[in-house]
């Protein structure tokens, strides 16, 4: 290990003269490290001489997992990794050493600093995170030695200055000192006195409940030098700083509580930009450096309040300087959270969001007096600020922190030139954002404006019937697969879905095409974010094949629709039982099928899968319906006779349910009777059942018929759900009023060769509103096919057009 550490450290050791001038060269290079400057350094530095792959940072709104609100760390995007369940065929499987720098928000949840920000000078709800990683390449040695050179040779930061901490054990958990990284510290040149031992509390890291974790070692930086701070090293001292994480994850938690070694180490480290910035440019306050002075400025240049002169507490008088903490600090939040897609809402990540703007926005107006829109103005500087840098890629967010300036600007203005719809935009301000109404009243009663209150009450009861229809929402969300599952899973020691059966099909000579079947077996089930091995009929839940047929959502391809059956499993006229495909996904190499159980299904179960070839197509819905009609229109009699159950059995083409039907039993028939049935050996066509219930008399007092909805429930049968008499009616009529606006607006777009952007998205938006009405209201199915299919043709070009306005509109 000695020989290892001499050849990385290089120069690490210094006498005291060569440090004493190292202090100056500090000094004159404070000038020159601007936030650019430091985060190129710290990537080339990795990249070029230590064979690091640089990779982006992930956006804020972390995927695949429910634990966080927010990505509030640089290793939440590797947590796949970590966790043994990256997906084998993607490019993070093939990571080995890694860095980059990672845009982090900490507000709600575990990690929340949203009520801290402004009152001090460092605590922030968004900052970028400095990390490089190892799996399963290099621990310890190498970590603690490229750290050091780093800060000491390429920043060169004073090493007396510098203090380490590593772990101390702890006996309870039967964890011994971490002794190894203490004589790699004092290998490379650090005094005794610098490298200071702690316990569980500081120095060892935990994922969660379960999970990596391991002993972690930290760089502290004191400003004040020319002493001895050791004291001071976790004592919350402004003066003596963390400004460096080295975690070494060498342990895994058991879901017992219990600790075991990992197979293969890791090394995950994490540096804050901001905190950096104030060693490297000398100062004793984020917001003094260059990531936040020219945000200071232009907040300042809109405002109506004295220039930020960095004060706190008593001295902070009207609470000025934290106004304009909180407005700098929560601007970049909401410009990057809006940039990656996250919108101030009502749930969650939105709901923490739109504390953050509520929030800004009493102070700008409140304390800093600034004009309304003046958040939005501040947008295209974080954009300067951040785009220049490695955190943001330049490739991809100009338009998207146009985006974020316009969605601010909407919200300062809309309420003031919507006049012509009050209730739409105080709705949307309240629903969308939290607004109360009673505040948008006052603010429209300054302008001589009032709310339209019926119209609210309208909106509100509109919004509470389109929740009830989408409930299912926040079930649907439970059916991802996590992290920690997907983990559970690898553990056990479960396949990756042999996905290569969805290449097996062929093109007939008749131009259709035809899926081979698959059979698979069920190696797990997940519902409610948790691994089980039954679920019951009427549970929705994902399920693990070891192969299948069908094509997971990827790549821009929506995935296969179809059902699967199940071995052994028939209903009572021996037909077998289907369960739907609503979704399949892709996790970790995992092929997740997300259903709702038709009867209960186990771990171990043996299915055969089936790739919807076509559901029924327009011209067959037409022809079900004519059909119908066709019985209407005779006006046949509908016969009901009790006869023997065994006697009932031998009536050809009936069909029975699964129940106890009594003895004898009412036999139902349109327009022949059941003893004409019995005794005419010649099969005829007709509708014939058992059923107690009540029944026209004659088929003509049914009046109309509309099918209204369609789907496959059962093999070679379709559910159709249809509303007859005056509904039916209804629907017909609904069903041409949509058709009437869907030729409108097809019109008004194609007649529109120059719209402006404003102009494009709000057509946009009139063909979303108008795709929901027709995917919610009842008309004729066939109809809503083929409405659905010219509504998304016209989505498609919107989109286009709206993506070529707002090219051109960043380039001028």
């Amino acid at each position: 290990m000695a020989a290892c550490v001499r050849a990385l450290r290089g120069c690490a050791r210094l006498p005291v003269s060569a440090s004493s001038r190292r202090c100056s060269a500090l000094s004159r290079a404070r000038g020159q490290y601007t936030s650019q400057k430091v985060r190129r350094t710290f990537i080339e530095f990795f990249t070029e001489q230590h064979r690091h792959r640089a990779v982006p940072s992930a956006p804020v709104r972390p995927r695949g997992d429910p634990s966080l609100l927010f990505v509030n760390a640089g290793m939440n995007q590797f947590k796949p990794i970590l966790l043994g369940c990256a997906d084998p065929r993607s490019e993070m499987a093939s990571y080995q050493r890694v860095v980059n720098s990672q845009k982090c928000v900490r507000a709600g949840g575990k990690h929340n600093d949203l009520d801290d920000v402004g009152r001090d000078v460092y605590h922030h709800t968004f900052f970028e995170m400095l990390g490089n990683w190892s799996f399963g390449d290099y621990f310890k040695v190498e970590a603690c030695a490229m750290a050091w050179h780093l800060l000491t040779e390429v920043y060169e930061i004073p090493a007396e200055r510098l203090y380490v901490s590593y772990f101390s054990g702890d006996a309870a958990s039967g964890l011994p000192a971490d002794e190894e990284t203490r004589h790699i510290w004092l290998s490379l040149g650090l005094r005794p006195d610098h490298v200071l031992p702690f316990g569980m509390k500081d120095n060892f890291w935990e994922m969660g409940e379960t999970g990596p974790c391991g002993p972690c070692t930290e760089i502290h930086y004191d400003h004040v030098g020319t002493r001895n701070a050791a004291a001071l090293v976790n004592a919350d001292s402004p003066d003596v700083v963390e400004i460096w994480n080295l975690v070494f994850m060498q342990y895994n938690r058991e879901g017992d509580g219990g600790l075991r070694a990992l197979p293969q180490c890791s090394v995950d480290t994490g540096m804050g930009l901001e905190r950096l910035l104030t060693v490297l440019q000398g100062k004793r306050s984020n917001y003094d450096t260059d990531l936040f002075t020219p945000l200071l400025s232009a907040i300042h240049q809109c405002s109506r309040a004295p220039a930020y002169s960095g004060r706190t507490e008593q001295t902070d008088a009207g609470r000025v300087d934290m106004a304009y903490r909180v407005v700098a600090d929560h601007v970049r939040t909401l410009s990057v959270c809006i940039a990656d897609g996250v919108y101030p809402g009502m749930t969650g990540a939105e709901l923490v969001l739109r504390r953050i703007l509520r929030r800004a926005v009493r102070f700008s107006t409140e304390v800093l007096h600034a004009p309304e829109g003046a958040l939005a103005s501040l947008v295209p500087t974080v954009a300067h600020i951040l785009v220049s840098g490695v955190s943001v890629p330049q490739s991809s967010h100009p338009v998207q922190f146009t985006v974020a300036t316009r969605w601010l600007l909407a919200i300062c203005f809309k309420l003031y030139c919507w006049s012509r719809s009050t209730a739409a935009v105080a709705w949307s301000l309240h629903r969308n954002l939290g607004f109360p109404l009673d505040l948008i009243d006052l603010m429209l009663e300054e302008r001589n404006m009032a709310v339209d209150k019926h119209g609210v009450e309208q909106l509100a009861a509109e919004q509470e019937q389109l929740h009830r229809s989408l409930k299912g929402g926040a079930e649907e969300r439970g059916l991802h697969m996590d992290l920690q599952s997907l983990a559970e899973l690898q553990s056990r020691g479960v396949p990756h879905t042999n996905d290569s059966p969805k290449y097996s099909y062929s093109l007939q000579h008749n131009g259709t095409y035809v899926f081979s079947p698959c059979r698979a077996s069920v190696l797990a089930l997940y519902c409610n974010q948790s691994l089980v091995s039954e679920v019951s009929e009427g549970q929705r839940c994902g399920m693990v094949l070891d192969q299948t047929c069908f094509y997971a959502e990827q790549g821009g391809q929506m995935h296969d629709q179809g059902y699967f059956t199940k071995d052994g499993l028939q209903t009572y006229v021996f037909q077998d039982v289907l369960f739907p495909v609503e979704c399949v996904r892709l996790a970790g190499g995992y092929v997740v099928h997300e259903i709702t159980a038709a009867e209960t299904l186990r771990t171990g179960d043996q299915i055969q899968l089936h790739v919807d070839e076509a559901s029924l197509n327009v011209s067959q819905l037409q022809e079900v319906e004519r059909m119908v009609q066709d019985i209407i229109h005779q006006n046949d009699v509908v016969h009901m006779q009790e006869v023997p159950l065994a006697r009932a059995n031998q009536i050809a083409g009936l069909r029975t349910v699964d129940e106890v039907y009594p003895d004898p039993v009412r036999v139902v028939s349109v327009g022949v009777a059941a003893s004409e049935l019995l005794s005419n050996q010649k099969h005829k066509h007709t509708s014939v059942e058992l059923c107690c219930g009540t029944h026209l008399l004659q088929t003509g007092g049914i009046g109309d018929f509309v099918i209204v909805s369609e789907r496959q429930m059962v093999k070679g049968i379709s559910r159709i759900i249809a509303v007859t008499g005056e509904d039916a009616k209804q629907a017909r009529e609904a069903g041409q009023v949509l058709l009437q606006e869907v030729e409108a607006l097809t019109a008004r777009i194609a007649t529109d060769h120059t719209p402006s952007l404003a102009t494009a998205q709000r057509l946009s938006k009139e063909v979303g509103l108008l795709t929901d009405a027709v995917e919610s209201t009842p008309i004729p199915q066939w109809q809503r096919r083929d409405l659905q299919t010219r509504l998304k043709a016209l989505q498609r070009s919107s989109n286009t057009t709206i993506r070529k306005l707002e090219m051109k509109e960043v380039r001028t």
